[in-house]
């Protein structure tokens, strides 16, 4: 048993999320969205500290991470435990961040996830994006969606991810899970070479540059269904930035390309709830004539009306979703206030102690 184990029990007993280590602090838990020290345990320190983090982490990589800073890669503890783990280093020295992963992976109904989101698995080419800040448990619902189409169809499913955090068996379908680097050098050439590999279905742990943008629009272009994550809070947001990684002069092709191969957007934000816990919400996006001529020249503002506007076809507006959960009690006001894009309509909820809430977060009403 790995020294850092007990840490690892200690986060699973006490049902938090992430554990947080840190040179010169004491470990410290995060419980239903907030931080916590672990009570009674020291300071972490020097070359115990050093050799804890060594001690489950492959050699190499570890001497890679000691010169350059940063490493991913996941750890499990036994069959129940899996982390997705990321070394750092910091002011005060070394440091990691450990974000519990469930063996088991939940479905769409157990997430709370809308059931119109499964017309996402039953598109047969394209990109479909999903969407939202870390933590807000992006790589959970995707999981989710993967083990749907798994369980109803049969199909070839290439995942391309840095660490490999759900491990999936095969059920009707094949699943190929490449991890970042160590089975591909990068996304791009994962990605790359799965349209030589006879997929029907990819999976792009994260779109975070040109290269591999361009490369995932390419195989939706060609027939394939792709899935892709991007740090955007909405569906606006997220077609502009795909669009603004683009040189300028490319950018009028590549919103062609996007609105010729994007079939939808799930966007999701995790909000404290009322009686402890997190919930999730969803904005839902699908492409219509209408998104596509939007997103053709370029009007991404438009995007809210025609997703409001779209509620019988199964879209839902990232602050309807959050309207739905404050008035079923699930969130408070302060909370929803906080998450909403278009923060007025929330502000005379908010109890007169609280009104000034938006001021003193700096939070202007068009951000998260």
């Amino acid at each position: 048993m790995a020294v850092i184990d007990k840490y690892f029990k200690i986060l699973v007993e006490s049902g938090g999320s992430d554990l947080h280590l840190t040179e010169g602090e004491p470990p410290k838990l995060r419980i239903h969205g907030g931080v916590k020290a672990i009570e009674g345990e020291p300071v972490l320190e020097g070359d115990t500290f050093r050799n804890m983090l060594a001690e489950i982490c492959d050699p190499k990589a570890f001497d890679r991470y000691l010169e350059e800073g940063d490493l991913d890669f996941a750890y499990e503890m036994d069959v129940e435990s899996r982390f997705r783990c990321n070394y750092l280093k910091q002011r005060q020295g070394l440091g990691a961040v450990f974000r519990l992963i469930p063996t088991k992976i939940a479905s769409l109904e157990q997430l709370g996830i809308p059931e119109v989101v499964k017309k996402f698995a039953d598109v047969r080419s394209g990109l479909i994006l999903v969407t939202g800040p870390t933590g807000s448990g992006k790589s959970t619902t995707l999981a989710a969606l993967l083990d749907y189409i798994n369980e109803t169809q049969s199909k070839h499913i290439i995942t391309v991810e840095e660490p490999i955090e759900f491990v999936h068996s095969n059920k009707k379908c094949i699943l190929t899970q490449r991890e970042v680097p160590h089975q591909c050098p990068t996304f791009s050439d994962g990605l790359r070479a799965s349209l030589r590999e006879d997929a029907e279905i990819i999976l792009v742990g994260e779109m975070r540059d040109l290269e591999t943008i361009s490369l995932a629009l390419t195989a939706a272009e060609t027939g394939m269904l792709v899935f892709g994550t991007l740090h955007t809070n909405n569906a606006r947001k997220t077609v502009d930035r795909i669009i603004d990684v683009f040189p300028a002069d490319q950018q009028s092709q590549v919103r062609t390309m996007l609105a010729a191969s994007l079939r939808g957007v799930l966007a999701q934000l995790l909000m404290k709830r009322t009686d402890g816990g997190r919930v999730a919400v969803n904005e839902i996006m699908f492409t219509t004539p209408a998104v596509s001529s939007i997103i053709r020249e370029g009007k991404t503002q438009k995007l809210s009306d025609v997703i409001t506007q779209g509620k019988a076809d199964g879209m839902q507006f990232m602050d309807e979703a959050i309207w739905d959960k404050l008035r079923e009690g699930i969130v408070s006001p302060e909370e929803a206030y906080m998450k909403a894009i278009d923060k007025t309509r929330f502000k005379n909820f908010l109890p007169p102690e609280s009104q000034n809430l938006g001021a003193a977060s700096g939070e202007s009403p068009n951000e998260h």
